[in-house]
This record gives structure tokens, sequence and C-alpha cells, in this order.
């Protein structure tokens, strides 16, 4: 896998068009000057989990006893199963309830940012080719840097774009992550059978 090919499967797993309802709505009864501070906050918490399941994700392989293949396959399923949602039912709401005062951690870091299916793949990243460490920590950084600027202008783009521009877009992100998602299923299988 190249970089811009890490790069594109990390955005495309971290979301960020798809989240966008969802920061909007958790941080509705936030005042607007403070929501700016809480998403960059929230990202930067959601890149450290991210780097911490890249670096240590291989011990915990070990210490489970998990092998590549299985991840790989596991991650294909979890990823398959988002883009089906992504496609068909829009952005997956997490919490029903919208939380009172503001949000640290849960929900916005974890889970909708640093979700299991972005932890997944960077622990597959990291499994497969464990000396393009740093390869993968600048793809990490990339696709964290880009969602967080969508994520940073989301009240803008909302404006700018419309919902529906934004619902068409998840869609179709949704519709790539299917392909990528069938081909780390693919992988794996060639992997046990070559």
């Amino acid at each position: 896998m190249s970089l811009l090919s890490a790069i594109v499967l990390i955005f495309l797993v971290l979301d960020p068009l798809g989240n966008i309802p969802f920061f909007l709505c958790v941080l509705n009864r936030v005042e607007e000057g403070r929501r700016k501070k809480i998403i960059l906050r929230e990202m930067g918490i959601a890149f450290g989990v991210l780097v911490l399941f890249l670096f240590c994700g291989h011990y915990l392989l070990f210490f489970l006893q998990i092998s590549e293949p299985s991840l790989s396959i596991a991650g294909g399923i979890i990823l398959f199963i988002i883009a089906i949602r992504m496609i068909f039912y829009g952005s997956d709401r997490v919490f029903d309830d919208i939380m009172k005062g503001e949000p640290f951690i849960v929900p916005l870091a974890i889970p909708s940012v640093a979700g299991p299916s972005a932890m997944a793949t960077v622990l597959l990243l990291m499994a497969r080719e464990p000396a393009r460490w740093p390869e993968w920590l600048v793809a990490l950084a990339v696709a964290c840097l880009l969602s967080g600027v969508i994520l940073f202008f989301s009240s803008g783009l909302i404006r700018l774009l419309g919902e529906r521009v934004l619902v068409a877009t998840e869609r179709l992100m949704g519709m790539i992550l299917t392909t990528v998602a069938v081909e780390m299923f693919l992988t794996a299988i060639r992997t046990l059978y070559p």
C-alpha cells in the first residue's frame, strides 16, 4: 500500500463528512465560541489514541495471539458494515441523547472519530509492514489533519454545500470504503490460501 493509499483509507474510515451532523448535534448546546476549541481538542485526543494503537497494536496482537489474516478479515468485515450503513442509512448516530454541557473524549473523540474501524485500520497497517511506521504515522497525521479541518469548518460547510450534497458525498465515500473492505478481505484469503 502506498502512502497516498494509506492516507485515503484512513481518511475514509475517519469519515469526517459523515461526522459533521453528529458533531453539530452534540455541540448544539455549546456556545459558538467554544465549539472550534472543542473540535480541535477532540481531534487531538482521537489522533493520540490512534497513534497509541499504531505503535502498541503489534504487542496487543501478540498478546491476544491474533494473526494478520484474522485481523485483516475482521477489519474488512467491520469496514464493510460501516460502509453499508454509510450508503444506506447515512451518518450513524452513536448516541441518541445529547449530552448536557461540554463533551469530553466521549462521544466525539471516541468512538465518533477514533472508533473501532479506525483502530483496526491502523493496527492492520502496522501489522502488515511494521518497518514502514514513519509512513503510517504521516498517513495518520495527514488524514486526521484533513478530517479536523473539515470538522472545524463544519458549520459553514453545511451552509455552503447544503445537507443533500453532504449526504451524497458521504454515500460516495461509503461506496469507496466498501471496495477497500472487500480488498482487505480478499487479500487475507489469498494469504491463507495462496
